[in-house]
């Protein structure tokens, strides 16, 4: 008599199991997520115990040091993006939205791998595109190379054997929620062929020292599709970001065991593929509107790289019995306690205006160093006059009002000494011990009700 087939209910989200459906998932909250699938556990035996030799722990002095060697993408943007190129036997993952470039990138990479000096072998693996779609794209990208190996193909064990035929030294797969293992019973996307694919990649890549990047697909809401593990897993991870519908492209690193992590790479979207932006802060400022109340200039720190960017605020009267408040590129809380530092310190009496914030360019920006200038922009807008031309904005904002000093005010300085601006508003604190040698005028203050009579004075 035949064994049950038992079954299992997966969320699709986070990967959390039950015995039976749920409508809302007990691990991360979601709802309608759950998904049956076969216990593949239960119906199959386990592994056999094989003899291998016992690992002996040893002191760390006496491990071996081994210094990877990393090889270029001939693209600086994202060499330094990963911390100086790409390293032999890591495991990347790509996310984003659809349309917004994954693959036009990594087709790039592929052709300025294979035509870079050592001859490095790519293999492309796609399992949305057949070879006629990527070769089509391929002409209008001009990415063509004799090296550049390219296989539809969604079975990942026909996949490894192609890898074992032909040893590349870089491979693509597009994407990790279309390939599938025939062992594993449930459908490809979801989270069990998601973690087993990955895990199987990790090891070809760890094992034969193939530098592997595999693209994810992003939710609705903007997360990488399939369990939380799949970000524990990979070496790196990049999530682009803007929207498709623009030229700019901003690719985020949020996680790099071979480099600092926040760094991002900027690039415009044209018909010969993605090219990098040499200047983003003037690129950024591009479009900006001088004298306008309710515009300050900022000075950010998104990694290694000093960025200026544009903080846009209007404050009007409310039609409502409560009044709006919205934040785009910005942190809606920091933006509350804001107007709330105004009202309470500055007297400004913003509780019947509706109140919006948007860092222009579409980069979101956590960091509180451009409190400073979010804050005057708000009061701008709210006494309609212009901010002072040529003025640059740094400093985190307290709740009782003060102006707190941040990392690396100088660099920030600098790269706005760079760009033409004439003053920069900095906390008091942080402008001690920077000379006149910058070539900008600095001026430190110690609360916002100072900053406000500096950047408003006429």
């Amino acid at each position: 008599m035949p064994s049950k087939t038992r079954t299992k209910y997966v969320c699709q989200a986070c990967g959390h199991e039950s015995v039976k459906w749920l409508g809302k998932c007990p691990g991360c909250g979601e709802w309608n997520t759950m998904v049956e699938e076969v216990d593949a556990s239960r119906s199959r035996p386990g592994p056999k115990a094989t003899s291998s030799p016992l690992s002996n722990a040893v002191s760390i002095k006496d491990v071996p040091t081994a210094v990877d060697v990393r090889f270029s993408s001939r693209i600086p943007e994202f060499d330094r993006l990963l911390g100086g190129g790409i390293v032999p036997g890591s495991l990347l993952l790509i996310g984003g939205d659809p349309g917004i470039g994954k693959s036009t990138l990594l087709l790039q990479i592929s052709t300025e791998l294979a035509d870079a000096d050592d001859k490095r072998t790519v293999l492309y693996v796609s399992g949305e595109e057949s070879v006629r779609q990527i070769r089509l794209r391929a002409e209008r990208l001009g990415a063509l190379a004799d090296s550049m190996l390219v296989l539809a193909e969604t079975d990942l064990e026909r996949v490894e054997e192609v890898v074992a035929r032909i040893e590349p030294g870089f491979i693509i797969i597009d994407s990790i929620q279309t390939m599938f293992l025939q062992e594993i019973s449930s459908a490809p996307g979801s989270v069990s062929q998601i973690r087993e694919c990955t895990a199987r990649l990790l090891r070809i890549a760890k094992g034969l020292g193939i530098a592997t990047c595999i693209v994810g697909h992003v939710t609705k809401e903007g997360n990488l599709a399939g369990p939380r593990l799949l970000e524990h897993m990979v070496d790196a991870v990049l999530y682009f970001e803007g929207d498709r519908h623009h030229t700019y492209r901003i690719l985020r690193a949020v996680k790099n065991r071979f480099g600092s992590t926040n760094e991002l790479a900027i690039f415009e979207m044209r018909n010969e593929g993605l090219l990098p932006v040499a200047n983003p802060s003037e690129m950024f400022l591009s479009e900006r509107h001088e004298a306008v109340p309710g515009s300050a200039v900022v000075a950010t720190l998104e990694g290694t790289r000093p960025l200026l960017l544009e903080v846009q605020a209007l404050v009007a009267p409310t039609s409502f019995g409560t009044p709006r408040r919205m934040a785009s590129g910005a942190d809606y809380n920091r933006m509350s306690l804001l107007l709330a530092v105004l009202e309470r310190r500055l007297g400004m009496h913003v509780q019947n205006f509706d109140a919006y914030v948007n860092v222009a360019g579409g980069v979101r920006v956590d960091e509180p160093a451009i409190d400073l200038g979010m804050a005057l922009s708000l009061a701008s807008s709210f006494r309609d006059v212009s901010l002072r031309p040529g003025d640059v904005y740094i400093g985190e904002v307290g709740l009782t009002g003060e102006v707190r000093s941040v990392p690396r005010t100088e660099q920030r300085i600098r790269e706005a000494a760079k760009l033409g601006f004439s003053r920069c508003v900095v906390p008091s604190h942080g402008a001690k011990g920077i000379r006149d040698q910058l070539g900008i005028e600095v001026i430190g203050v110690h609360s916002l009700a100072e900053a406000v009579d500096v950047a408003l004075a006429r």
